[in-house]
Parts: structure tokens; sequence; C-alpha cells
């Protein structure tokens, strides 16, 4: 019934209040799963519940919330533990003991005449203080299936035999379509609905001289992101709708307009079956229509462009990487550098005409290609070549994501220190030098050095930086060596920053080692918290941290800070012009059938991810990059 896609029985939005926002059943997807569990009867199988009923029907949304806030309640948290732990039994999601039951999670629903159900599997997801529950259609053995793994004694996710929790979900496709309904809906709650970045130069080039000129002291036409031409729908995302929405307001979450969410629903998964979850095609249709010019006979018109474009053609390729990097400075550690990118692309072309890309010095610069958009078809690679030859959709798409080292020096290296005088001041330095080896057309827009502290406050910090501006706040400092609009491009620098940093006084706050209770303290949601800090005390994260603190040994003076994680100085960055895998595209290469006349442009641009310069007199760890806690 289920294996061979997706379906969706019923999507409910929830408020941090335990009230139901937005809801919506599909009632032909309900009589299917009706349908399956009666022939389940009829084979002698019975009911969930063992009697020999029909299912029940879907909850009330009041239902849904009160069985929601229960489960808050037994668990701990929204999403749970994952973990089976000294509070869990029988019956409660923490007790399959799988991280993946905080985002595939079962909910209770107790009837007033003791004639209970669950509702599994769920996907939850909490995006803008709402929480996005989506049930998808299954059918009855790997309900039975999960409904087992509830009450046996070991752990399922641990169990040897194959009716562990991985398994049960390994056959079910259904699970992967309700995350991206689930994430659409997201995002159309939070107004994330912007398409991948394309960028375009603001003025065209003049060439020769004066861009040479212009390109050494650092002045060029700035590239700007420019958005897909797709009709805005009529209701505004910030607009209230309902007095729904102004009671969510009074719990602090940002309302959102139900009519578009009710009209992409409507227009992307009709009868509950996903059709098309891209919001701009499904935007497109909805306010122009599916195309009314006439196509060629041996032509047929995708599913990913819904009306054709009319208008000035032209195709827009940018490069997107973004580059991670663990530069120690020593001769025990090897630095770690990695470069992961996209290219997106906008096609304004008319008709439905084929577009040809040949990507070259993909093994010399060893590229390695991950994913390609749907509407790609990519040639196999020979020697360094490879072609990929695709019908462009309407507005920006990805059109492929690959990983690559990093084929030219790091944009920002040297050294950092740092070590303690005192219980609360300490001594650091930075030597730097930034885009050695870089000519023009790169240019660095921007470049900060933080140093985190977040277990201490910072009271002031002592020094003078040789180039750029210093600031700090409440658990850093910041060190602004490029500002914005005042770009470096054709030539290296050296910076040098010394100074100290004073704390203020520790504060030891303990939790009791006992732990008396995960039941007597409330845990908090470990993301999203602006609602969940006000509806618990205590937080997993503590439980957790404090775990831990058991098996490790105390920390010397010199590292009081890092607690062995921070001790590092995080650079931030933006460089365009280039790319650092050395993976480029030549617009002159770019073929259109039928021949057209669409000029191809061709942008690039590098970020900084987890780009770490670690404490040369520290104990720095190896095995992987830091992550913000």
């Amino acid at each position: 019934m289920s294996g061979g896609g997706c379906s969706v029985r019923a999507i409910w939005i929830l408020t941090p209040n335990d009230t139901v926002a937005f809801s919506r059943r599909f009632a032909v997807v309900e009589k299917r799963w009706r349908a399956a569990w009666e022939a389940e009867e009829g084979d002698g199988e019975g009911d969930r519940r063992g009697t020999g009923a029909a299912p029940l029907l879907l909850p009330a949304d009041h239902e849904v919330a009160a069985a929601f806030a229960e489960r808050w309640r037994r668990e701990g948290t929204a999403r749970g533990s994952g973990i089976r732990t000294n509070v869990s039994s029988v019956g409660l999601d923490s007790w399959v003991d799988d991280p993946i039951t905080r985002h595939i999670i079962s909910l209770r629903l107790d009837k007033e005449e003791g004639d209970g159900f669950m509702l599994w599997p769920v996907v939850l997801q909490k995006r803008g203080g709402y929480y996005v529950l989506v049930l998808p259609l299954v059918d009855p053995q790997p309900f039975r299936a999960y409904e087992n793994l509830l009450k046996r004694s070991d752990c399922g996710s641990s169990a040897k035999e194959n009716g562990n929790l991985s398994s049960i979900l390994f056959n079910l496709p259904c699970i992967t379509g309700a995350f991206m309904v689930a994430h659409v809906v997201g995002d159309i709650i939070t107004g994330d609905i912007a398409e991948p970045e394309v960028i375009v130069s603001s003025g065209p080039s003049v060439g020769g001289l004066l861009d040479s000129l212009t390109g050494s002291i650092g002045i060029s036409a700035r590239a700007k992101p420019i958005a897909a031409p797709v009709a805005a729908p009529t209701a505004s995302l910030s607009s209230p709708v309902g007095a729904a929405q102004s009671d969510s307001l009074k719990g602090g979450v940002r309302p959102f307009d139900k009519d578009l969410l009710r009209n992409f629903i409507i227009g992307a998964m009709p009868f509950g079956t996903p059709q098309d979850l891209n919001y701009a095609n499904v935007t497109s249709i909805r306010t122009t229509g599916f195309s009314g010019d006439p196509l060629p006979t041996d032509q047929k018109q995708p599913a990913w462009k819904p009306y054709l474009y009319k208008g000035r053609q032209r195709i827009i390729f940018t490069s997107l990487e973004t580059i991670n990097a663990a530069l120690y400075d020593r001769d025990d550690v090897p630095d770690f550098l990695s470069v992961s990118g996209q290219v997106t692309c906008r096609a304004e072309l008319e008709g439905l005409p084929d577009v040809s890309l040949p990507l070259t010095g993909l093994k010399t610069a060893h590229v390695e290609v991950s994913s390609f958009h749907h509407c790609v078809q990519a040639s196999e690679p020979t020697a360094n070549k490879q072609t990929l030859v695709f019908q462009p959709p309407l507005g920006n798409f990805v059109l492929m994501h690959y990983q690559a080292p990093c084929n030219i020096a790091p944009p920002v290296k040297g050294f950092y220190q740092l070590s303690m005088v005192s219980e609360n001041e300490g001594a650091f330095l930075f030597k730097l030098t930034l885009m050695e080896g870089y000519k023009s057309p790169f240019i660095m827009d921007f470049c900060m050095i933080t140093m985190p502290f977040p277990r201490r406050r910072v009271a002031s910090y002592d020094g003078n930086p040789s180039i750029g501006t210093v600031s700090m706040t409440e658990h850093s400092i910041e060190w602004r060596i490029v500002s914005s609009g005042r770009g470096l491009s054709g030539r290296s620098i050296e910076a040098t920053f010394p100074g100290t940093v004073k704390f203020l006084p520790r504060t030891v706050q303990r939790i009791n080692s006992s732990f008396r209770s995960v039941s007597s303290i409330g845990y908090t949601e470990d993301s999203d918290s602006e609602q969940d800090n006000a509806k618990n005390g205590a937080s997993l994260d503590d439980y957790i941290m404090e775990k831990i603190n058991k098996d490790l040994h105390a920390v010397d003076l010199e590292e009081p800070l890092s607690w062995q994680v921070y001790n590092y100085a995080k650079v931030s960055f933006k460089i365009t012009g280039g790319t650092l895998s050395g993976l480029t595209i030549d617009p002159k290469s770019v073929n259109v059938y039928p021949s057209v006349k669409a000029p191809a442009e061709y942008s690039m641009q590098t970020s900084s991810g987890d780009y770490i310069l670690w404490n040369t007199l520290g104990k720095c760890p190896t095995a992987a990059l830091p992550r913000e806690l």
C-alpha cells in the first residue's frame, strides 16, 4: 500500500502553548488506511488494539494537542531524549533507545471510555517556534512491528535481528516524503522560501587596462544576488490571518499566513499525495497557470517547467563554495582543508531547449560530484571531462553539488596563541597572512576573527591590532580585519594582534550529582528554545554534560576556557572572483539546442564554513572540526 510512494493522512502545526494553529486531513488517504486495516482483519490478524474492530478515526485537534503535551511531559521535551534512561518506561518512544525517535515519534490518545490508540509514524520538525507534525500512510505490518519494539526488554536499535527500528524505517519510503513535506511546510511558516542564490555582476565589465587598475586597488563591479521572476502571492507572509494567529502572537511566535499554506497544500499534494513540493512551481502554476503556447509535437513539457518563459534570453551560472579548515601551525599535526560547493543556474530561455555544459579538469582538481539536479543527464566521466545535458526548470536551481580539496594556499593562514597568566586573565597573539598568492580577479570582501569564550564572560580586553577594528561581546572578542565595502584584491597583507583579555570571576554552578530524578526536573528543548525555557527548569544538555564531566580530568590553568573544545579562533570571510577547488565553467563552451542567441554569464564566490585557527599552545583535538553547541 505505502511501499510505492508517499501519502499523508494529516498535517498538524502546534504552538508552544499546546494549541493547534493549523491542521489538514486527507479523507482519501484515510479511506485507504481504513481499507488496509479491514483487509488485515479479513486475514485473521485483528486490529492494532486486538479487538477486531475497525481502526479509529483521526483524532480531533484538541486531542492531538493533548497527546503531544502528554508526550512532552512523559519524555521530558517535545522531541524526547531518544535514549533509554532510568525514567523510561514500556510504551515510550525513548524505550526503543534510538535517537531517530526524537524526529519520528508516536502519539498516544486515551479515550474516556478507556479505548485508546496510537498514531505512528509522526514526523516532527520544529520551525520558528512551531511544531510541524506529519502523519504518513503506512501498512499495518510496520505499525505492529513498532508496537512490539515499545514492549521489548532489550534496546530496539541495538538488537541483532532484523526487527529493529532502522530496518522498519528503511522499508518505508513514505518517511522520506513526510520529512520533505514537513520541511517545506516549515519553510512557509518561517518565510524561508527563497530560491538558491545566483549572482551576477551589477555592471558590465569594460575590460582591458581599466579592469586591471581597478582590480589592483580593490575596486570592481560588485556582484549581487538575483531572484527568480516568480509572481508573488497575494497574501503576505507577515500578515496575521484569523484569530488563532493573534493567539499565537501571545506565545511569542511569529504568525504565518494560513491561506498561503492552505493554497500550497492544495496545489502541491492534491488528495494527500505530494506531486511537486517546489514552492516556486506551485505558486507559478496557481498565479499563471500552465503555458497555453503550443509545443512542438516531438516535445513533452516536463513537470519542473509548468509554463514557458518569455523575454530576454540568457543563462547564468554561479559557483558557490564553502571551505572548512583546521590550521594547527604544528609540525606534528597536519592541517586540514576541504571544499564543498555547488553550481547554481538560472536559464531564461524560451521554449524547451536543451543546454549542454562540458565540465573539464575534474580529475586534475580532484573534484568529486556528489549529486546532480534531477533534470540533468550526465555522461560517464572520460579522462578529464564530463558533459551535462539538461532541460532547465524555471527560476534558480542547484545544478550540482561537489566536494574537492583546496587546490591553492589557504586564504587566511598564520597562528593563534592563548595562554592564561591568571585564573581571570589571558594573553593572546595573532600573526596572520591574508590572500597570499591570490591575484586579481580574487577579491576578499570581508574577513573577521572571533575568539569564543562560551564558558566565561568577557570583562575587558587590551591590545591594538596592526589593521582593522576590535569589538567584544559577552562571550567573545571580534577582530574585523577587512570590512565590507573595502575589499582586498591583487595583494596580500599581514595582520598582527597582541593583547590581553580579562574575565569576570568564575561562578560555579553544579547540578546535584545524584541527579535527583529526571522526571522531577523538566528538560528544555535543545534548539529553538525561545518558548521551551519558560516551560521547563533544567535542560537535557545539563544532564548529558554532567555525565560527561564525570569522565573528564580537571583541566590545567593553561586551559580553563576551552574545556578541551573551545581552544580556537574562528575565521569568517567571503571571496569573490574565483574558486578554491579550481573548478570553473567556460561560458563560451555552453551550447543551447535549438540554437538561440542567449549569452552565458558566470560568477564565483567562496565563503568560510568551519575555518579554525587552533591555539598552538593548547591541546588541539584533531578528530573533527568543532561545532557550536
